[in-house]
């Protein structure tokens, strides 16, 4: 086991708790946020989890999804445009809850809880299949192409799966407004591709083809 990344994992794991639960529960005015709290459990026990498992079975994975520095200068808006969005969007949620603005039904909040989970195991099948899956957009070494499982519907099912994930996030949180922001992301995930594609098609032998086989991006018969 490598003890750095073993650390980098823990640090990054508390840090993102911390920060999360703050952006949320400081605006809610209380801890007495159920919502908030469901939400913080469905995200971090299977984050936990996912890096325990990745930890023993797979640590260069685990070392690449921790690097988070984009090599590429376009994806460097990508990540502030997202960054604003989740602060924005935790920040409305907690506010929402506070003073009552627009809260949705309980029931949604159950729909959303739904949608996170699949969405999740989506991202852990995507994880099992591709075992070049950076972070950041980059070309590694010996990389090859998938295209079998969830690559051979879709060519970027991580985003696909990520849409879902971030859309499920306000519904939790039962906040219209939280809602309306995160909608922004699924066009900062197709200025990202965009990029990543140019990138890949340049560096890796072999997606040129992958990308006439595979016509849909993050959406099978829409785009």
């Amino acid at each position: 086991m490598d003890k750095r990344t073993f650390c980098a994992a823990i640090i990054k794991f508390t840090m993102g708790l911390i920060i999360i639960s703050s952006l949320i529960f400081i605006p809610a005015g209380t801890l007495k946020f159920l919502d908030g709290w469901i939400f913080v459990g469905l995200l971090f026990i299977p984050m936990f989890i996912v890096g325990i498992i990745l930890m023993f079975r797979n640590p260069e994975l685990l070392k690449k999804r921790l690097n988070a520095k984009e090599k590429e200068d376009e994806q460097k808006s990508v990540i502030l445009l997202s960054g604003i969005m989740f602060i924005a969007g935790f920040v409305i949620a907690g506010l929402n809850f506070r003073f009552g603005w627009f809260i949705l039904p309980r029931w949604v909040m159950i729909v959303g809880a739904v949608l996170f989970t699949l969405s999740y195991i989506m991202y852990g099948e995507v994880l099992r299949e591709n075992t070049y899956l950076s972070r950041t957009v980059e070309v590694q070494e010996n990389q090859k192409v998938i295209d079998t499982g969830l690559y051979g519907i879709v060519r970027h099912p991580m985003y696909s799966a990520t849409i879902i994930l971030f859309l499920s996030i306000p519904l939790i949180l039962r906040s219209v407004l939280s809602f309306v922001i995160f909608l922004i992301y699924p066009f900062i995930i197709a200025k990202r591709i965009a990029n990543e594609e140019k990138v890949l098609e340049e560096g890796l032998e072999g997606y040129s083809e992958y990308k006439h086989k595979v016509k849909y991006r993050i959406i099978p018969f829409v785009w």
